[in-house]
C-alpha cells in the first residue's frame, strides 16, 4: 500500500495512508535509520518499509506492505 512518511510541525514522525485516510505517529521503528525494517503506528498497525537510504529527505511517498498481528 501508499504510504506517505513525513514530519509533523511538533517533529514527530507520522504514516499518513491515503486509501484509508489514516494519519498515525510512528511510536515505534526496528531501526534507527526508519528504512528497511518495520514500524509501529499509534493505533497499533505494523508496517515493513522498503529499504532507502539512511538520510532519505521526507515527505516521501513509499510502498510499504501491512503485517498482520
Amino acid at each position: 500500500m501508499k504510504v506517505m512518511i513525513r514530519k509533523n510541525a511538533a517533529g514527530a514522525l507520522t504514516a499518513y495512508v491515503p486509501k484509508k485516510d489514516l494519519e498515525e505517529p510512528i511510536t515505534e521503528s526496528q531501526k534507527p535509520e526508519l528504512w528497511g525494517g518495520v514500524v509501529t503506528l499509534a493505533n497499533g498497525w505494523r508496517l515493513e518499509l522498503p529499504d532507502l537510504p539512511g538520510d532519505t529527505r521526507l515527505p516521501i511517498t513509499v510502498e510499504a506492505r501491512r503485517l498482520e498481528g
